[in-house]
């Protein structure tokens, strides 16, 4: 339950205490600043509390934004303002301030009541707030009116442009994604919104729809899995639908300003448990048919995985950085401003719209082998496209990245304790190494032991030492902080290569189950990769360094994999890479929901990139 505070008694005629009771806060009237902060004092300290002028007109809306907004200790519009739990005592503060200066509202003196009226309580908390450190959120209004009129013609005119204005006709829009696809954003968003209303109309959650979503996904994938047309063509409908509930959810967030850290977490693990899913399934439908194409699948999760990772390092390493600007970027900025080149820029790195829908179309009219096929040429594309595109960037931009950035970094490389190590007794040689030298190292490391893997034969020792030479490298990558210009490189550089190796060497194993094994192995890898990623975005850090030494770091699984090829046969290095799936899922995936069942971090929604 929230509490909303009247600075007065309310205004004859008007609605805002309803207003605010629709909001879900129980409504109490002060007379004055002593008693709003009596008021205020009373109110349990885990609950959220406004404080508003009873003078207020505008949109229900525009209080909803100002007041509901989970992701803001303290926020305001003009006339309103609230705070959350943390930010109470603040609050506190600044009505002790103001009271010492707002002349008392029982003084008998014309011009004493006069000023009394004057003052907007909740704007002069809301500066006081903000000029002692903590920020205050101010939504952009738009249209939408918020304010308090100072004497009835003006609040003849407020209550005019509120009537001119359907709130609801911009809440609506405001629930679409500012930055999307092009298929999202004309094919898909101007319906799902709507149904994102009926889910808000009805106290749905988007956590409910996001699991509708991964429901969907999986059914689609079950269907692939039967080998027949009309199965898939049911996986192709389905696996749309999956995606409209999948834009529908964060509709549903922004519609009713439900966010949540778990939910932007949830929204981002469903996604690629839901694609890699279909991938399996789509995999499994072709061996119904005598087709194997599971190599093709682990091709196409470990492209798509390392697309991510490669999004994730960048921005990671540069949202921060300082003096971060580049011709290239300045090109990019320029071409943005052509309308028909911003459409063609987005379709052509494959979002997720437009690569489902490639997926969902193909599998219904031709066959899994030709969808893998698909998948691969356009996502190696895109991934060539934007990678050329930020190395460009980074070598053109003269940006200092932060101890933040440089962090991030390194808790992304998901380096173990072999690499640590490594990294401990190389660190004082470190800094006289060149400034492209962690990227090189990192590159040449990987390289040498996917393709060591590529072309021997299974059971050659030389995987095996090609990725004890991986563990020395990878370990010298990250011996010093990565703020490098071309170090962002270095995370997805690393788990190319562990996924590389992991697909190199089950292909090369030569039996079956060692691909279906290998995929399972990649997923639950992939798993706590994302896992870490999104910890980090949602501002608590990353996984917990037990977990990563317990798991190996992917230095530590590269070489355990390599080293499984050579002393076991290849019939049992499927039962080896099964058992090392199952243990990894199962501890990375106890610690992952333990975290976020329980995570204090503050709410957060990410429009992010359309990945």
């Amino acid at each position: 339950m929230s509490t909303a505070i009247l600075t007065g008694p309310p205004v004859p005629g008007s609605s805002l205490e309803g207003d605010l009771r629709s909001l879900g806060f129980d409504v109490r009237i002060a007379s004055g600043t002593e008693d709003t902060a009596a008021l205020i004092a009373a109110v349990p300290g885990a609950e959220r509390v406004a404080v508003v002028d009873p003078r207020f007109v505008g949109h229900v809306h525009s209080l909803r934004l100002g007041l509901t907004d989970p992701r803001f200790p303290a926020a305001a519009v003009p006339g309103a303002l609230t705070a959350q739990p943390e930010a109470r005592t603040a609050l506190t503060r600044a009505l002790s301030a103001a009271g010492s200066h707002t002349p008392s509202s029982t003084a008998d003196d014309g011009d004493t009541l006069s000023a009394v009226r004057a003052v907007v309580l909740p704007d002069v908390l809301a500066d006081a707030l903000d000029g002692e450190g903590t920020a205050v959120h101010r939504p952009e209004l738009g249209s939408l009116v918020a304010t308090v009129p100072g004497d009835p013609q003006a609040r003849n005119e407020a209550r005019q442009a509120v009537t001119a204005v359907d709130d609801e006709d911009v809440r609506l829009r405001s629930a679409v994604k500012a930055r999307d696809g092009f298929f999202t954003t004309f094919c898909i968003s101007p319906y799902s919104r709507y149904m994102a209303r009926w889910c808000a109309r009805r106290g749905l959650t988007p956590n409910q729809v996001t699991t509708a979503s991964l429901l969907t996904a999986l059914i689609a994938a079950g269907a692939a899995a039967t080998g027949t047309r009309g199965g898939y063509i049911a996986a192709g409908v389905l696996l749309i639908f999956s995606f409209v509930l999948d834009c529908t959810d964060g509709q549903l967030a922004r519609y009713s300003l439900q966010y949540s850290t778990m939910g932007a977490w949830l929204d981002a693990t469903f996604d690629r448990a839901k694609e890699y899913a279909y991938y399996a399934g789509l995999a499994l439908g072709a061996a119904r048919g005598g087709d194997d194409v599971w190599a093709l699948a682990l091709g196409a999760m470990v492209l798509q995985s390392c697309r991510h990772v490669v999004d994730f390092s960048f921005n990671e390493a540069n949202h921060d950085a300082v003096s971060n600007t580049s011709p290239t970027a300045a090109l990019s900025d320029k071409l943005d401003s052509v309308g028909w080149t911003v459409w063609v820029r987005r379709m052509i790195v494959l979002p997720i719209g437009e690569r489902w829908a490639m997926i969902a179309v193909l599998t219904a009219v031709t066959t899994p082998r030709i969808v893998f096929y698909a998948l691969l040429i356009g996502c190696a594309f895109a991934a060539s496209y934007t990678t050329a595109g930020r190395v460009l960037r980074s070598l053109t931009r003269k940006a200092q990245r932060t101890d933040r950035a440089a962090q991030a970094l390194a808790d992304l490389t998901d380096s173990g304790p072999l690499a640590e190590a490594v990294a401990g007794g190389f660190s004082k040689r470190a800094p006289s190494l060149p400034a492209f030298a962690p990227f090189v190292i990192a590159l040449a490391g990987g390289a040498a032991v996917v393709a060591t893997a590529a072309f021997t034969d299974y059971g050659s020792p030389w995987p095996a030492v090609a990725a004890v030479a991986y563990v020395i490298t990878s370990g010298i990558a990250v011996a010093r902080p990565l703020k490098g210009a071309l170090d962002w490189l270095v995370p997805p550089v690393f788990r190319a290569a562990e996924y590389c190796t992991v697909l190199a060497l089950a292909a090369h194993a030569g039996v079956n189950g060692a691909l279906p094994a290998a995929f399972g192995l990649v997923a639950a890898v992939a798993y706590h990769h994302y896992d870490t990623v999104y910890r980090i975005r949602g501002g608590t850090g990353a996984p917990p360094n037990w977990l990563v030494r317990v798991i190996g770091g992917h230095e530590g699984r590269t070489l355990a994999v390599a080293v499984l090829a050579v002393l076991v046969t290849n019939a049992h290095f499927t039962i080896a890479l099964t058992v090392l799936a199952v243990a990894v899922a199962l501890v990375v995936l106890v610690e992952s929901i333990r975290f976020w069942v329980s995570s204090g971090a503050p709410a957060v929604h990410d429009e992010g990139e359309p990945a």
